[in-house]
């Protein structure tokens, strides 16, 4: 979400029940400013809001130059002091990879964050899951530290349910990906199409996959993964205001996930208002008709 919708959140994430407070949002506002500034950003996005046990974080993020691999996050838990939030370890550099990202689908599940940055949590990695050339070893405890577990949730959420209208960034030739100016918004019938959303996350498929799939391709807009190649099929929900002025996209995997658009307009954002925690029992949720195209897609 912009900086400068953080004080309309009542008109955009309102629609489930998710808004900041008039004081939130003010002094949120403010620092978000202080915070940009000092940092010589040239944007700052307020990212969403993951709840604690017994204090709340505010997750904000900005960048200088690349909107789409210079994104700097920081956290906060009372909207006034902001602190770096450290980058998730990639699993073939760390040997900690296994509490980054195997254990994020077990632990970051089924216990809430504390709200405590420093808090320390023992996590007992099982002998299955140790398996080594064929020998099994002893279970393993590895210390997790929350700001760690916070790093990875906001990275996993933002990777599977951060998304864009398509023509919102525009890469250059350089390499460099920008705000598209030019964008002027998407119309009612193409925000009713899935395909015309686009996440907001490093492409993952090849250079030459949406050129496949789509018609009208523009390598310039497109080279982001559209969210109809989401698994299962209807992990997304869409919803059009009955003005037809703002579209809404809710993410069944991350309940909390909300991203409008306001059609014809180049405004949009998206924002997370949740426990931080994955509704792994979606493919079992969907129709047998969804589960059977799954099962024949893999």
């Amino acid at each position: 979400m912009n900086l400068n919708f953080v004080l309309d959140t009542l008109h955009s994430s309102g629609h489930f029940g998710h808004v900041i407070s008039t004081e939130e949002s003010l002094v949120l506002h403010n620092s978000l400013l202080i915070l940009q500034n000092e940092n010589h950003f040239r944007n700052v996005f307020f990212w969403g809001k993951i709840f604690g046990a017994e204090k709340d974080y505010y997750i904000a993020y900005g960048y200088t130059r690349d909107a789409l691999h210079g994104r700097i996050y920081y956290y906060s838990s009372n909207c006034v002091r902001w602190g770096l939030l450290p980058q998730p370890t990639k699993k073939w550099d760390v040997v900690n990879a296994f509490v980054f990202y195997k254990v994020s689908s077990t632990i970051l599940q089924c216990r809430q964050l504390q709200g405590d940055p420093a808090l320390v949590i023992d996590v007992l990695i099982e002998k299955d899951e140790t398996l080594v050339c064929g020998k099994r070893k002893a279970p393993q405890i590895r210390k997790l530290k929350e700001e760690d577990r916070l790093a990875t949730t906001v990275h996993l959420i933002h990777n599977e349910s951060g998304a864009i209208p398509r023509g919102a960034l525009f890469r250059r030739p350089d390499g460099v990906v920008v705000e598209n100016i030019s964008f002027e918004g998407l119309s009612t019938l193409d925000a009713r199409e899935i395909s015309s959303f686009l996440h907001f996350r490093p492409p993952t498929q090849k250079w030459n996959t949406n050129l496949l799939i789509r018609d009208d391709y523009n390598y310039a807009m497109d080279f982001l993964d559209p969210l109809d190649i989401d698994i299962p099929e209807g992990c997304w929900i869409i919803q059009i205001t009955s003005s037809e002025e703002m579209v809404i996209l809710k993410s069944v995997y991350w309940p909390g996930m909300i991203f409008f658009h306001y059609l014809r307009t180049p405004r949009h954002g998206f924002v997370y208002f949740g426990h931080g925690k994955k509704c792994l029992d979606l493919p079992f949720m969907l129709s047998p008709f969804f589960c059977l195209k799954m099962y024949n897609y893999l």
